[in-house]
């Protein structure tokens, strides 16, 4: 199972709904790319948070995402598209780096130097698997 799919989708889904805010399993490659999103304005805030599945189990973490939107109630988060599947892996070097919506979006990366958006990558001149575009 994809679990940077099931993070986008999650979002997708609270962002069609106008929820305030989605709860994601925790790992630290997801809450990077919740870094990303709050540092690029796609989202307000994220934070950790221990919730507990049931009382027979002991509490697991999540994150959880702040959803942003306009006065209108429209979200700011106008789509977002996983590009590099487990099925196709899709890597790109700095310089072949794919902008979105004429620069109005991000792309993010997994480099070696971590997760990264699409400028970054460029100005590091380090390329590497192309997760997402968010606009």
């Amino acid at each position: 199972m994809d679990m940077v799919s099931n993070m986008l989708t999650s979002i997708r889904n609270a962002n069609a709904k106008t929820k305030e805010k989605v709860d994601i399993p925790f790992s630290t490659f997801k809450a990077g790319i919740a870094k990303i999103l709050v540092e690029e304005g796609f989202a307000s805030n994220y934070k950790l948070v221990s919730v507990e599945a049931n009382k027979k189990t002991a509490k697991r973490k999540v994150i959880r995402v702040t959803l942003k939107y306009t006065k209108n109630k429209q979200p700011v988060i106008k789509g977002l598209k996983r590009v590099s599947k487990p099925s196709l892996r899709v890597y790109r070097s700095h310089d072949n780096i794919p902008k979105v919506r004429a620069a109005f979006g991000v792309t993010i990366l997994s480099t070696s130097k971590g997760l990264l958006t699409d400028r970054n990558a460029r100005k590091e001149r380090v390329g590497g698997e192309v997760l997402c575009h968010v606009w």
